[in-house]
């Protein structure tokens, strides 16, 4: 860890809702003024999309939630890197056309040559210089693993981390958010998905839940609605049909103020000693009113 040079993950299973969390903190940075060096989980899969649909068919529970399709020693080396000087490398994976076009074009004007495309990487390159911050927004940033396994062990990402952010909804919630981002964003039919829910299970259990174990602060959306059957649903719980469980590992670690939040937020309550509840609704109210005060502590100590 590192006041200098501080490192803040997000961290969740795909269709958990990290990417909503990063645009929370992308207005926190633009309101502080901060320079944030953004690091994405996927470029830090290990092979490409062709790769991976090659080995799912050789190996049954194959999934990018474990480290046989990711290098957690290159995340923790950057991670460490980064706490150290403010350095590092990073990589992009390009997901479409649209994006390798972007990054060949990008890279070229930098001379670095760049001919990858959708579902590859492009070539490592070295993070800004001057940045205040390194942001991680991915599946693993508070994975660790302490056995001597060389290849699939032997990390600890999270050691590295100032603040860890997980954010978890119930589980019923994820598959049925997943299976609808999967057949709206990408065409995937429900049966396929929930066929990649069942082959990533291993690797969730031993993978992905022990990070929020980790982190420092969970957000957890919780349903008020029935969601029993997850793969019948029709829609996703709305933010009004649901609560959030936000629970601090530490409150005095970042002198957490809870009157303050249950003065702030309507409706909101304390379940446990280090845990608030607050309507669906409020979450980004919540996110600010927590969140600000810790960043701007952090920028501050540098």
């Amino acid at each position: 860890m590192s006041t200098q040079h501080p490192v803040i993950a997000v961290t969740g299973s795909s269709g958990a809702g990290t990417s909503f969390v990063k645009r929370a903190f992308e207005n926190i940075f633009r309101r502080e003024g901060v320079n944030a060096a953004v690091i994405e989980g996927d470029s830090f899969h290990s092979i490409t999309r062709a790769d991976f649909k090659k080995k799912s068919q050789e190996i049954a529970d194959f999934s990018h939630f474990g480290p046989k399709a990711n290098d957690f020693h290159a995340l923790e080396k950057l991670f460490r890197a980064y706490s150290e000087h403010g350095g590092g490398q990073k990589r992009y994976y390009l997901h479409n056309e649209e994006e390798a076009v972007f990054h060949q074009q990008r890279l070229t004007e930098m001379g670095i040559p760049c001919t990858a495309g959708s579902g590859e990487f492009t070539p490592w390159e070295d993070i800004e210089k001057d940045t205040d911050i390194l942001f991680y927004e991915g599946l693993h940033g508070m994975v660790r693993d302490d056995t001597e396994n060389k290849e699939h062990g032997g990390y600890d990402v999270a050691s590295h981390v100032d603040l860890g952010i997980g954010v978890v909804p119930s589980v019923n919630l994820e598959w049925i958010q997943k299976i609808k981002r999967d057949n709206a964003e990408r065409g995937y039919d429900p049966k396929d998905t929930v066929d990649t829910i069942l082959r990533r299970m291993p690797d969730y259990i031993n993978h992905i839940t022990p990070q929020f174990s980790n982190t420092h602060i969970n957000f957890q959306r919780v349903p008020t609605v029935d969601t029993s059957n997850p793969f019948i649903a029709r829609d996703i719980p709305t933010p009004d049909e649901s609560f959030v469980v936000i629970r601090f590992a530490d409150p005095k670690r970042f002198n957490i103020d809870f009157p303050y939040l249950l003065s702030m937020i309507q409706n909101s309550f304390m379940s446990r000693r280090n845990s608030i509840v607050v309507p669906g609704g409020k979450m980004v109210l919540a996110m600010e009113l927590i969140l600000n005060p810790i960043i701007h502590e952090m920028i501050k100590d540098k």
